[in-house]
């Protein structure tokens, strides 16, 4: 009976409201996604005060970030199996527990072997399935507004990595990389487990369509077919699977790779701290702008041309790092950088809600997710080996330039389901 009457009260709720409640979701998670994004963009900011504390070479200051990927790559597995099971509400609010308590026992850290545990295990289950929660949440909520919701829940983080890596540089120059950890532990708290509340699984809570639109006139002799569970076997045999699995790899391969060492190669070639960490800040807001406009687009235009352009953008980059010398030259980098990355990430995005179906999506971005994290690991570690062995980037810089041409060639093997055969879900009962 009480089932009944929350159920009458959360549609009485949503019929209220002047616009659809899957917006709140896209709001909860932009709010969300600033401070996981943020928070976790951060390393590259405290490398040299960690690596100056605790007297430790690039490669053993690296490893910190590749312990975290290793483990994020587990908090994906678990995090795919719990929001389809418990759902987005529970399990962000557990990952927002995670990363305010990694912050502040990093503040608390008097040896390095600690900061492995606090800055690498306990992070890696904060904000290391971020995109299999955001994702598999939003792919639930829209379908025709897909591209749209996606290039959205993707402007917290942007604006997370603009704001909180420069301000965090500012903070650790003015009061301390542990105090600056304090305050970044608290506010993580502040923002996240209350907005983890107004999370929901499906539209069908609240007796609402994905998109907010009307219920599709079904007829009475259709016969609807139940999906049939996840086949692993059947999953790992899929060439789709695979192609974005090592999409994924190669993307983070890189990625992970700049957001760790262009703030120390900035410094190497004689620039501060500040003006390094504003790469990553312009980073941010460029990548704002790269999921909107992908966004947008990716649901009227062929979402692999979207990968594939920006991608031949990103190497062209990436490549140039060898050369630049000039600050304004690396801040359009990091611009470009940014912009082509947020592109990349959110066509992809969109073409894996055309690939696979939704019943079990948290359990395929799961598994899929473990491909970031294997690039994610290896990609700063082999940065950081590289420059201990020769005293530059310049081999590092051709191997990720490497990555991301490996990657296009990927995004061209994917097959995509017409768009008028993509799933159509009928939530509530």
């Amino acid at each position: 009976m009480q089932s009944r009457n929350s159920s009458g009260n959360k549609k009485s709720f949503a019929s209220r409201l002047p616009f659809f409640y899957g917006w709140i979701i896209v709001a909860v998670i932009i709010a969300s996604g600033f401070i996981m994004m943020g928070v976790n963009s951060t390393f590259g900011v405290f490398f040299n005060s960690l690596a100056d504390e605790f007297n430790l070479t690039r490669a053993s200051t690296s490893a910190i970030l590749s312990i975290r990927m290793v483990f994020s790559a587990i908090a994906c597995l678990l995090a795919g199996w719990a929001i389809d099971r418990y759902g987005p509400r529970k399990v962000f609010t557990v990952m927002g527990m995670f990363v305010g308590l990694s912050m502040v026992l990093t503040g608390l850290t008097t040896s390095s072997w600690q900061i492995y545990i606090t800055y690498g295990l306990l992070m890696a289950f904060g904000a290391g399935a971020v995109y299999v929660v955001i994702t598999a949440t939003v792919l639930h909520w829209f379908n025709r507004k897909r591209g749209l919701a996606i290039g959205l829940t993707g402007v917290g983080g942007g604006i997370g990595i603009a704001t909180i890596s420069p301000i965090s540089a500012s903070f650790i120059g003015s009061i301390g990389w542990r105090e600056t950890m304090f305050l970044l532990g608290g506010i993580s708290w502040l923002v996240m487990l209350p907005a983890a509340q107004l999370l929901k699984k499906t539209p069908g809570e609240i007796g609402a369509f994905a998109d907010g639109d009307p219920p599709p006139d079904i007829p009475q002799t259709a016969t609807i077919t139940e999906t049939e569970p996840l086949n692993i076997r059947q999953l790992f045999l899929d060439i789709n699977f695979w192609a974005v699995f090592f999409i994924w790899l190669f993307m983070a391969f890189s990625m992970f790779f700049v957001m760790t060492h262009i703030v120390p190669h900035t410094v190497d070639i004689g620039f501060s701290e500040v003006e390094a960490a504003t790469i990553l800040s312009l980073s941010g807001i460029a990548q704002i702008i790269g999921r909107l406009f992908s966004g947008i687009i990716s649901d009227r235009v062929n979402a692999k041309g979207i990968a594939i352009v920006s991608s031949a953008l990103q190497f062209v980059a990436i490549l140039s790092l060898i050369w630049i010398r000039e600050l304004w030259m690396l801040y359009l980098y990091g611009f470009i950088n940014g912009i082509t990355f947020a592109s990349f990430g959110t066509a992809i995005t969109v073409l894996i809600g055309r690939i696979f179906t939704l019943s079990d999506i948290g359990k395929v971005l799961g598994i899929l997710e473990v491909g970031i994290y294997v690039g994610g690991a290896i990609g700063p570690y082999l940065g950081g080996l590289i420059f201990d062995s020769s005293g530059s980037y310049n081999l590092a810089f051709i191997i990720m330039s490497a990555a991301v041409l490996a990657r296009i060639i990927l995004v061209f093997i994917l097959r995509v389901k017409p768009t008028d055969k993509i799933e159509m879900h009928k939530y509530p009962a």
